[in-house]
C-alpha cells in the first residue's frame, strides 16, 4: 500500500491476489481469481514491468518477489529460437507453440526494461540479459505497427551497441505505415482505430528522443492530435471502443472502453510533455489517468474499494463486473508514471 499526495490509500492487494507461485493469472470474477482461466505471457510481461516500478518505489522484498516470479513466467514462456508462448492453461502447459507479434514485443519491453533498472538484483539482470540476447534476431522480423511499437518501447532501455540501430529501422517501418494510410483527414498507421492506439505515436516520440530524427518526432506529433481529436471530449478521455473507429468514418464505438487504452495514452503524453516541455500533455496525461478514478463518461470511478482491484472496463450501461489482470496492471502502470506528476500539484 502506498498514498498519494491526497492522502487516498493506493491498495496493492489485488496484484498480490492474483499473483500465484507460476505468475499473475488472466481472469477474476468480480475480484475472486479465476484459475480456470490460466495465464497470459502478454500480462505477465506487463505485470513485471509493473512490479519493476513498483519496486523502485517501496523497495520491499514483498514486492521483489513478484519480479522473480513473472521473470521465471517469461523465461519458461521463451522458445529456444528466441520467441515466446503466449496462452497457458489452468494445467500450466502453454497452448500454442508461438504467440503473436505484440506478444514478443511486450516481452522485450519488459525484459529491457527490467534489466536497465539500477536497483535489480544481479541474479535477475543476468538471467533478463541471456532472455534478451535470445530474442533480439527477431527484432527487423516484426510486421505489426504495434510489436513494432513495443519493441522500439523496449529497446529504448538499451544503449546503441545493443540494440544494433534497430530503433531507427523499426522506427523507419512504422513511418512507412504511415505514409500508406495518410490521407486526407485520416493521420494514421492503419484504415482503422482499434485498440493499443497511444503505443504507436509514444513509440515514434521515443525513436525520436533516441535517434534525433525530426520526421519521427514529426509523425509522432500529428497522430498523437489526430489519436486526440478521437478520444477526448471537453472534460474527459473516452477510449476507443472494442469495435473501433473504421477509415470509412463510422462513429466510434460508444462503449466497451478499455483499461489498458487510458494507461498507454497516460504514458503517450508523458513522452510528449518531456519532449516539448509543452504543459497541456502533461495535463492530458492527467486526465487520461483520472479515467480510472471517475472522470468518464458514466462518471464512476473503476477501483474497487473493497478489492484494491480494478474494473475490466467501461460497458454499455455498466462497469465490468470482473477484475482481471490486465486491468490492475494498466491502473498501476498509469499511476506510477503520473503519481509524481500529481504531487507537484500539492
Amino acid at each position: 500500500m502506498i498514498t498519494n499526495n491526497k492522502s487516498r490509500k493506493i491498495r496493492t492487494d489485488h496484484i498480490f491476489r492474483m499473483t500465484d507461485d507460476t505468475g499473475i493469472l488472466h481472469h477474476s470474477n468480480c475480484g475472486v481469481p479465476d484459475v480456470t482461466k490460466g495465464y497470459t505471457t502478454v500480462d505477465n510481461a506487463r505485470a513485471l514491468i509493473m512490479a519493476v516500478k513498483l519496486f523502485d518505489q517501496t523497495h520491499t522484498k514483498r514486492v521483489e518477489s513478484l519480479i522473480y516470479k513473472y521473470v521465471s513466467f517469461l523465461s519458461n514462456a521463451q522458445n529456444e529460437d528466441g520467441t515466446f508462448r503466449n496462452s497457458m492453461g489452468h494445467d500450466h502447459e502453454f497452448l500454442e507453440e508461438k504467440g503473436l507479434e505484440e506478444c514478443f514485443g511486450r516481452c522485450l519491453q519488459a525484459l529491457c526494461c527490467t534489466f536497465s533498472d539500477d536497483n535489480m538484483p544481479q541474479g535477475i539482470k543476468k538471467t533478463v540479459w541471456d532472455l534478451i540476447e535470445k530474442a533480439l534476431p527477431h527484432c527487423l522480423k516484426m510486421k505489426s505497427s504495434r510489436a513494432i511499437a513495443y519493441v522500439i518501447l523496449g529497446l529504448k532501455y538499451l544503449r546503441q551497441e545493443q540494440t544494433n540501430g534497430y530503433i531507427s529501422k523499426l522506427a523507419a517501418l512504422l513511418v512507412d505505415h504511415y505514409v500508406h494510410y495518410n490521407e486526407g483527414e485520416w493521420h494514421w498507421f492503419e484504415d482503422r482505430l482499434t485498440c493499443c492506439n497511444a503505443s504507436l505515436p509514444w513509440a515514434l516520440l521515443t525513436a525520436f528522443k533516441v535517434t534525433k530524427e525530426s520526421r519521427y518526432l514529426k509523425v509522432g506529433l500529428e497522430s498523437l492530435a489526430f489519436l486526440e481529436s478521437k478520444t477526448f471530449t471537453e472534460n474527459y478521455f473516452k477510449p476507443i471502443g472494442m469495435k473501433g473507429l473504421l477509415y470509412n468514418g463510422n462513429d466510434v464505438t460508444q462503449y466497451d472502453e478499455q483499461t489498458l487504452e487510458a494507461s498507454e495514452t497516460t504514458s503517450m503524453y508523458i513522452e510528449a510533455f518531456l519532449l516539448t516541455n509543452n504543459k497541456d500533455f502533461i495535463d492530458k496525461a492527467k486526465t487520461c489517468f483520472y479515467w480510472y478514478l471517475g472522470k468518464n463518461s458514466k462518471s464512476h470511478t473503476l477501483m474497487d474499494a473493497e478489492t484494491g482491484g480494478c474494473h475490466d472496463g467501461i460497458e454499455y450501461g455498466r462497469l465490468n463486473p470482473d477484475q482481471g489482470a490486465e486491468s490492475i496492471i494498466s491502473f498501476w502502470l498509469a499511476y506510477l508514471e503520473i503519481n509524481k506528476y500529481i504531487k507537484s500539484e500539492g
